[in-house]
């Protein structure tokens, strides 16, 4: 030990010390001459390049100060602002029965302008500065499209066939219904709340759109958290939502083909090619995956690393795809997730590897970056704040009374079609995806923007809330019956 310590302590002052006099004998040689063309530094002290001068008439706190402005400084700093928030107000949600989600979701926009650009304008601007906007966006990017793949991972095709009767009926009843009532009231918002130079038809599309999504993965999880899976309810709820899910994401698709191409022609272009794919991934690429799949996963370890980085260029080909398509990328990551076999222990291994990464990092930079868009101070008067509540109003109508009335139609009691309307009334997470895509091919302006963050943000709290408004209106019609008897 004594002679390791003696050799460390040598090594280090030998070289130390050549380090010294190699620095101390480099200062005192003249500066290289400048280019012929070259323009002179301005620099604050002869011999110093201009970052040096820059540096040497500041102290160690302003060097401290000016080094946590780097890019990639801001972006560490970021990450650790968002996930702590995202895992705090996670936190306090679950205690007070409301998913995670929600409260991470609520984290991003206190984030934004909307309450920490309010009480500390200069905080909000040194952690997220207008210049740190693009790296935040793109890794938000990546958390999206992680996120749709373990979506269409999850979604059991086969499932939804045993349910195909009441999942059909129920979902495309909660998105008609809807959709119907988005385009009827985007005829009241066109000339208020809609962008300038955006045709009503987009505008008007758009919104029906924003009125028709359920938010599978925030579904599931709240039946799951409520051991509601092998029940009657929880299994056609999960159809309704996969259905739901698949047809709204393809009429979203259509709505933004439409939208991003010129003329009727290119629109026509964009749907068939897009129709093309689907295709291509459903019945060629689909079939073939499980023995693609079952060869990888049979090297052990190194088959297993393996079969993640082909998963992984299958993901980024498939979005790559459909962003060349002139949609957009997360479509291609839910169908490369659609695409995946189903076989559980394949489920699991990706799930264990992506969507906690995704989840935990990737998904509260998203909601922050949504936060930072949402400005509920543009909602300053009655008028808007009016307005607001009248497109919850028509959100809640529209899929809650749609999904109860076809619900109900298919033979379920009123308790249960309650139930199912009040869960396919949760948008979550997936209606901030589909916002933030109408806000970047600027089809929403910020203040309808904040007022469907708002929506999606209530419609998914009343969800917890309106589930166990109906356990208890069951349990006191059952302790009805039973004070008759006992009076008796």
């Amino acid at each position: 030990m004594s002679r390791n310590v003696f050799f460390y302590a040598a090594v280090l002052l030998l070289f130390g010390t050549g380090i010294y006099f190699i620095l101390d004998y480099g200062s005192r040689l003249p500066p290289p001459a400048a280019a012929p063309h070259a323009s002179a530094p301005a620099a604050a002290h002869p011999g110093l390049a201009p970052k040096e001068a820059e540096h040497s008439g500041k102290g160690i706190a302003a060097s401290f100060v000016e080094n946590l402005r780097a890019p990639l400084s801001i972006l560490l700093l970021q990450i650790i602002v968002i996930v702590a928030a995202a895992r705090v107000l996670g936190a306090l949600f679950r205690k007070i029965g409301q998913p995670p989600v929600i409260g991470e979701m609520v984290a991003g926009i206190l984030l934004g302008p909307s309450l920490l650009g309010l009480v500390a304008p200069a905080v909000q601007t040194f952690i997220f500065p207008a210049s740190s906007m693009d790296p935040l966006r793109m890794l938000s990017q990546i958390g999206v499209i992680l996120f749709m793949f373990v979506v269409g991972i999850e979604l059991d095709v086969e499932h939804l066939r045993q349910k195909a009767d009441a999942a059909v009926l129920v979902s495309h009843a909660s998105i008609i219904v809807p959709f119907f009532l988005g385009c009827a009231s985007a005829l009241l918002l066109y000339r208020t709340l809609a962008p300038a130079g955006v045709p009503f038809s987009a505008f008007a599309l758009f919104i029906g759109v924003t009125m028709s999504i359920t938010a599978f993965p925030v579904l599931a999880r709240i039946i799951e958290e409520r051991r509601m899976s092998r029940s009657y309810l929880g299994t056609t709820a999960i159809a309704c939502a996969a259905v739901d899910d698949v047809t709204a994401w393809c009429l979203l698709a259509v709505v933004v083909a439409i939208v991003k191409s010129n003329g009727m022609g290119g629109s026509l272009l964009t749907i068939g090619l897009t129709l093309l794919f689907i295709a291509v991934m459903l019945f060629v690429v689909k079939p073939r995956t499980a023995r693609l799949v079952g060869e990888s996963s049979e090297g052990g370890q190194s088959g297993s690393i393996g079969l993640l980085a082909g998963i992984f260029a299958f993901l980024f080909i498939s979005a790559l795809c459909t962003e060349a398509i002139g949609i957009h990328a997360l479509f291609g990551a839910f169908l490369a997730g659609v695409c995946m076999p189903a076989d559980s222990g394949l489920r699991k291994f990706l799930r264990e590897r992506l969507e906690t990464f995704s989840s935990v990092l990737l998904m509260p930079l998203f909601f922050a970056f949504t936060g930072l868009r949402t400005q509920v101070g543009l909602l300053n008067d009655w008028g808007s704040w009016l307005m607001c509540a009248g497109i919850i109003a028509v959100a809640i109508a529209g899929k809650l009374g749609g999904s109860m009335a076809a619900a109900r139609w298919t033979g379920m009691s009123w308790g249960d079609s309650f139930s199912l309307g009040a869960l396919m009334n949760t948008r979550g997470l997936v209606e901030l995806i589909v916002l933030n895509l109408g806000y970047d091919l600027n089809i929403l302006s910020p203040r309808i923007f904040a007022m469907l963050v708002l929506m999606a943000l209530i419609t998914t709290f009343m969800t917890g809330p309106l589930l166990n408004l109906r356990v208890l209106l069951e349990r006191r019609r059952a302790m009805v019956p039973a004070a008759n008897q006992t009076l008796v």
